[in-house]
């Protein structure tokens, strides 16, 4: 059984810094592609940032300049700085990865249960 477990949300203000980490674990062989995804309040879920096992970053425009992704593969955990942040950035964030489990050869996708993020103004 594969687990994507996230940490780091919470309550912060208009401008602040929050880190979100998730570490998967189980039977896992490898990673391709850890992201970061977020849902609000009667929105449709989107992408926020992905990144691949070589750690080229893809973001959404919406968050450039202000989040940074980041991966450790050894220790199959990606990571999500959040400076400047906003209330629109307020959402639950979804951890997604890519990955092949030991003895299995398809990459299968993965959701982690989500870490609520809340930006007051």
């Amino acid at each position: 059984q594969v687990q994507l477990v996230e940490s780091g949300g919470g309550l912060v203000q208009s401008g602040g810094s929050l880190r979100l980490s998730c570490a998967a674990s189980g039977s896992i062989f490898s990673i391709n592609v850890m992201g970061w995804y977020r849902q609000a309040p009667g929105k449709q879920r989107e992408l926020v940032a992905a990144i691949s096992s070589g750690g080229v970053p893809n973001y959404a425009d919406s968050v450039k300049g202000r989040f940074t992704i980041s991966r450790d593969n050894a220790k199959n955990t990606v990571y999500l700085q959040m400076n400047s942040l906003k209330p629109e950035d307020t959402a639950v964030y979804y951890c997604n990865a890519d990955l092949i489990v030991y003895y299995y050869s398809d990459l299968e996708d993965y959701w982690g249960q989500g870490t609520q993020v809340t930006v007051s103004s």
